[in-house]
């Protein structure tokens, strides 16, 4: 039954609950990495929009070196969210169950490398904490492309702007005066209360994420990054099972 669910989850055939349910334990994964990695290297990696913010404050202050870095950082987003459009694709064109899967895959394998990275992380800081925050941005472009892939752009995991943007929408509806009870009236307005509750689960798996892997990371350091790579390989395992006893994942195949 626990397989059934988990197939349901990332498997090809999608449903409405099964992106809902996936988005929110992503949003807690997201939340999870982005506070942990804030611990590990001082940098939130989750949006880039503050990135963004600070590339120009740096060029206006005649930063230019640490505007780079901000601009590798973005770039490193980027590469992320194409790497899963990449592999998406890549695994439509076969007609995989694991097209959504492979992406959960790698992020899972980053995850791992992050965890290996943060073991020799104060004896060589100059160089791995600049790669730990590029290979952050990359896993949350990656991460963040994914839901979007599935959700068709209905749910975000790894930023909470427009979530919260749009929890606040839909509560100024809930809480709107309508002067007259007729729901057929032009100004009628009236809540998406769908539409909330899975914004507001979203923005609340994303906090425990985070207040779980800051907790985790102060406990146990980079050995907090295993569990989350653990649960990552088995949500994506049930379709990358199907397709290797199909024999369809053949990674070299034309």
């Amino acid at each position: 039954m626990a397989y059934d669910f988990l197939q349901r989850l990332t498997g090809r055939q999608r449903t409405r609950l099964a992106n809902r349910q996936l988005g929110g334990i992503l949003a807690f994964v997201a939340g999870a990495i982005n506070a942990g990695g804030f611990l590990a290297v001082q940098r939130y990696t989750s949006h880039m929009t503050g990135i963004i913010s600070a590339i120009a404050d740096d060029l206006a202050t005649g930063g230019v070196a640490v505007a780079l870095g901000g601009l590798a950082s973005l770039l490193s987003f980027i590469s992320g969210a194409a790497c899963t459009a990449v592999l998406f694709n890549w695994a439509r064109r076969r007609q995989l169950q694991s097209k959504f899967a492979l992406a959960l895959l790698a992020e899972a394998g980053l995850l791992l490398l992050f965890g290996m990275l943060g073991a020799n992380l104060s004896t060589f800081a100059h160089l791995l904490v600049p790669t730990a925050v590029l290979l952050l941005c990359f896993i949350m472009g990656l991460q963040n492309a994914i839901v979007t892939k599935i959700s068709q752009a209905e749910i975000r995991t790894t930023h909470m702007t427009g979530v919260v943007t749009d929890l606040g929408i839909e509560l100024g509806r809930l809480i709107y005066w309508n002067r007259t009870e007729a729901a057929n009236e032009i100004h009628f307005v009236v809540a998406n209360r769908d539409r909330l509750f899975i914004h507001a689960t979203i923005l609340g798996l994303f906090f425990v994420g985070g207040l779980t892997g800051a907790l985790a990371f102060k406990q146990f350091g980079f050995s907090a990054t295993l569990p989350l790579a653990g649960l990552l390989l088995i949500l994506a395992a049930p379709p990358l099972i199907i397709d290797i006893r199909r024999g369809s994942l053949k990674l070299l195949s034309s």
